[in-house]
């Protein structure tokens, strides 16, 4: 195999030009760049790596966490963040994390030099794990009184768009449909948002906002749905969530959206050629994830960068509510 010394004696240059070139140094001429860059190609060079990342202390690779890789939000997700990584010579290791062990065992990684960076959807508790200033970024999600950045869609401008838009509909008994945790949480704002404009405007609304863990989501919603029949315009906290509804709703023969209009959130498609599933508001994910390794990459490299970084959505219409 060719070494770096064969590739500078090729280009007629030092070893050190020909390592500024392949770690894309700043200042180098284009001509020597040039010679550098054909002695790699007609060697067939291919630079270690390894032996570079552990010279710099660099793995040049960040790990994202994500709950499950099932959920199609999750996986359009790291879709963008891998896309982004790759564009910048970055590799990404995905981690599937199920619960708090298995963040805990990521987040070890990061301080062992395994990574050089995590990007993290999770909602648990982990907050023992993480120091401040270590390269963490965090989706969806604040860390009161810890230097965590994060980058979350606009949650509360999302809430009031639902709300605006039911009420457009000519909606008039409103209800929310969602769950939540202990943990501090942009997703939160979705509810306190939404409530808050319908009842601005004067109108009623019912509430289901049910404590995780929870079993039997189905028969909550089904309870609900007997107990205010006259509900005809819900908001849910995704879009599964709003299509448990719609499930149930047809159960009981609630027509959609003639007696009942449902938006959800998130703008989960099952295939990117595929309609979204429902009427729904939507998180820009690529422009989040491109956001989100943006953010990481400032703190590995010890740049300057924003604390947290909200990004609105757009509504979108489904097959959920009236045109």
């Amino acid at each position: 195999m060719a070494t770096m010394k064969d590739v500078a004696e090729l280009a007629g240059v030092s070893l050190g030009t020909v390592s500024r070139v392949i770690n894309k140094a700043q200042g180098i001429k284009p001509q020597t760049l040039e010679k550098v860059n054909a002695a790699i190609e007609k060697l067939n060079y291919i630079p270690d790596q390894y032996a570079r990342g552990m010279k710099l202390n660099r793995t040049n690779t960040v790990a994202l966490i994500v709950p499950t890789i099932w959920h199609p939000f999750y996986s359009e997700y790291a879709y963008y963040v891998e896309q982004e990584l790759t564009r910048l010579d970055y590799k990404m290791l995905l981690c599937n994390s199920a619960g708090p062990e298995k963040e805990a065992e990521y987040i070890k990684m990061l301080q062992q030099n395994k990574v050089d960076g995590i990007i993290a959807i999770t909602y648990s508790s982990i907050e023992e794990f993480l120091s401040s200033g270590i390269p963490f970024v965090s989706f969806d999600r604040i860390y009161p009184g810890m230097d965590i950045a994060s980058v979350a869609s606009d949650n509360e401008r999302g809430g009031i768009i639902a709300a605006t838009k039911l009420i457009e509909k000519g909606c008039t008994h409103f209800g929310f449909v969602g769950s939540h945790n202990e943990t501090e949480n942009e997703t939160k704002k979705r509810r306190q948002f939404f409530e808050k404009t319908v009842l601005e405007a004067g109108y009623q609304i019912s509430v289901l906002d049910l404590i995780e863990p929870f079993n039997d989501l189905k028969g909550s919603i089904k309870e609900f749905l007997l107990e205010n029949p006259t509900i005809d315009g819900i908001f849910a906290i995704n879009d599964f969530t709003a299509l448990d509804v719609m499930s149930v709703a047809n159960e009981l023969g609630i027509s959609i959206p003639e007696d009942l209009q449902i938006i959800g959130y998130d703008g989960i498609k099952f295939a990117q050629d595929r309609e979204y599933v429902v009427s729904t508001i939507t998180q820009p994910l690529e422009e989040m994830a491109k956001k989100g390794v943006e953010l990481v990459l400032d703190i590995i490299n010890k740049r300057e960068h924003k604390r947290q970084i909200i990004i609105p959505g757009n509504y979108v219409e489904g097959k959920t509510t009236k045109k």
